[in-house]
């Protein structure tokens, strides 16, 4: 039998979620987290098979989390809801170790089977993201410029982006702050920018950060 673990914001898309797996035979039991910090104490407090992530917490970035999740919890997949279309975003998240990507407006037969595929052991994508993934996007010229970064780079993008220093980014992921400055000019030359206000007005632009 399967734990699932609700990771969003939202009481609403918390409880619609919540009630679309009650109706899961396979689902045991069902945690909710609305915050970042909640989600891994709930993470550290028992044992869950699956996490249903949101992209856009209050205290941290989908990205950050993601990443404790990958390095502090292995055997635990995520699976990735989100508001923004695939191409801005599936990809990054899958770099990162997302077992999947899931639009939030999708049927509710859509995000059981994603789960169940997820819980598998296979990657959850649709066809358009799959073939993303195959091509490989550095030579794709109707490539979002983001989709060229590792997920390192975009976890560093958005937080520059979002209007953070090098100094707080260095401390936030635990390197150093040449390493961070090395990930910031790799960004820039890698998206064709001169500054940090161009990042952030890209982001703005693409709906990346909020």
């Amino acid at each position: 039998m399967t734990k699932i673990l609700i990771a969003d914001d939202h009481p609403v898309v918390r409880a619609g979620i919540k009630q679309y797996l009650e109706a899961d035979s396979a689902v045991r039991e069902i945690g909710e987290a609305a915050t970042g910090r909640e989600t891994l104490d709930k993470l550290r407090a028992q044992n869950w098979d699956l996490v249903l992530l949101d992209i856009f917490m209050p205290d941290r970035s989908g990205l950050d989390i993601l990443r404790h999740i990958q390095s502090g919890f292995p055997s635990v997949r995520v699976l990735v809801l989100s508001a923004l279309p695939e191409k801005q975003y599936a990809l990054s998240v899958l770099r990162a170790g997302a077992s999947g990507y899931l639009a939030k407006d999708s049927a509710p037969e859509e995000l059981l089977k994603a789960i169940h595929t997820v819980l598998g052991g296979r990657r959850c994508v649709s066809p358009e993201v799959a073939e993303l993934l195959v091509a490989g996007l550095d030579n794709d010229p109707d490539s979002p410029q983001h989709a060229r970064l590792s997920a390192r780079e975009f976890q560093v993008f958005s937080k520059l982006a979002a209007g953070r220093s090098v100094s707080e980014i260095a401390a936030e992921l635990l390197l150093s702050v040449k390493t961070v400055s090395t990930y910031r000019n790799r960004v820039l030359e890698k998206m064709g920018f001169r500054t940090n206000a161009d990042l952030t007005s890209y982001a703005l632009r693409n709906g990346l950060i909020q």
